[in-house]
């Protein structure tokens, strides 16, 4: 799912590809789109982007020739328009040639030249979005990224909000407080601060100061143990030593800085199946040993060690998965719904087909059962039927009792 770095990069990529491209002609809106239609149709305009959090503004600004306004067919000049994007699951942009056109481009603004080339917002799961003359949500709090000192006083000046009663991982996915926080970041930044995912999170920034801290870096001496790597420490003293050399809000800021300062990697709209850099950057989510659980959303959040006093009892698992016990799994994990890491996209996907397979071959089976019992029940229904009736005076057959009585008695008469 697109994050707050996912959707500054895609707004890079709109205004770095369309600087100096002139589009023409309506917004033109898919027919399966439920979205709404994007009024806007001009002879000449500019396409310029910008981000805040987990959204991307787009601003089409009409090209005045000749220092004339233009005019639409009804007489009114065109005006300026911005439309606000959400990505949902699986939006981005691309810019083609109008013949290499995204299968499930949803929005497209055509350039002025021949041949054509097409601006698309493409959404493949649908649950992207747009809103034309729209503005920034209200309800989304400061971008973590661009708005860092709004950000963080925000969150500690609300701290009395019940959003904060919740596990740090749940807390940190409300974008009234971390607007661009998605699924992969909250993993990244507990875990290089060996938070547990499922600790309060009014406790884990209970204290923190409204400004930005600098602490000077304390390097142990030589022989010396790091106390972050003392083994007899409890696991609230390390958790105590680690918030206070280190800040869970400044890794919110800096963290996703780093995704972007990639150079394009990750999600770039430029290099879809680009995954390299991004994949050998996490530490933590979808990375092979790692632990993970469904939050109370039903979200997986991805750790290490304890997962914490507020942890789910038991996970809340999708019901495709086979129910079973899992090689290597640990009984106390299993006891608090902790289940080990998925490997690898690759052996992800090859597991996954031979789970269909078995499930096929299940099945196909089963159905072949079900074929064999109705085909016996059916023979021996024609046996029933093609069976003649024995008579009732045919040796071994049942007599009934009034028959037997009646003919004992006929038999008595006539011997007296």
């Amino acid at each position: 799912m697109p994050e707050g770095p996912e959707l500054h990069l895609a707004s890079r990529f709109v205004s770095r590809v369309c600087a100096g491209v002139v589009f023409s002609g309506p917004v033109e809106k898919s027919e399966v789109s439920k979205n709404s239609e994007v009024p806007f149709t001009c002879d000449a305009y500019s396409i310029t982007a910008t981000s805040r959090g987990k959204e991307v503004r787009l601003t089409l600004t009409p090209i005045e020739e000749e220092g004339e306004p233009q005019a639409r067919p009804a007489g009114k000049a065109c005006q300026p328009m911005d439309i606000v994007f959400r990505f949902g699951m699986s939006g981005f942009f691309r810019f083609t040639a109008g013949s290499e056109m995204p299968k499930h481009a949803h929005l497209r603004f055509y350039t002025n030249e021949t041949p054509r080339r097409v601006l698309s917002f493409v959404d493949v799961r649908r649950f992207g979005s747009w809103e034309p003359n729209g503005d920034w949500q209200t309800d989304r709090g400061p971008c973590v990224m661009f708005e860092y000192q709004s950000f963080r006083a925000n969150v500690l000046s609300n701290l009395s909000d019940r959003a904060f009663d919740k596990p740090i991982c749940e807390a940190m996915l409300n974008q009234k407080y971390f607007n661009g926080i998605g699924n992969y970041l909250r993993a990244e930044i507990l875990y290089r601060l060996k938070i547990p995912p499922f600790m309060k999170a009014r406790t884990v920034l209970d204290g923190l100061l409204p400004k930005k801290r600098e602490l000077p870096e304390v390097k142990p001496e030589q022989g010396q143990c790091h106390p972050h790597q003392d083994s007899e420490m409890s696991l609230s003293k390390k958790i105590k030593v680690k918030m206070e050399s280190s800040d869970i809000l400044d890794l919110c800021h800096s963290v996703p800085m780093e995704v972007i300062n990639m150079g394009g990697k990750g999600y770039d709209p430029e290099k879809p199946d680009d995954y390299s850099m991004f994949q050998a950057w996490l530490q933590c989510y979808c990375v092979p040993g790692m632990k993970s659980l469904r939050d109370h959303n039903g979200r997986t959040i991805w750790f290490q060690g304890d997962p914490g006093p507020l942890a789910p009892k038991v996970s809340k698992s999708p019901k495709s998965k086979r129910k079973g016990k899992k090689q290597g799994e640990d009984k106390t994990d299993k006891q608090q719904g902790v289940k080990g890491e998925p490997p690898a996209k690759g052996i992800k996907k090859e597991k996954e087909g031979a789970q269909n397979k078995r499930v096929k071959s299940h099945s196909e089976s089963k159905k072949t059962k079900e074929n064999k019992r109705k085909g016996s029940r059916s023979s021996e229904g024609r046996k029933k039927q093609s069976k003649p009736e024995r008579k009732d005076d045919a040796p071994g057959t049942a007599v009934p009792r009034r028959q037997r009585r009646r003919s004992m008695r006929t038999k008595s008469e006539k011997d007296s």
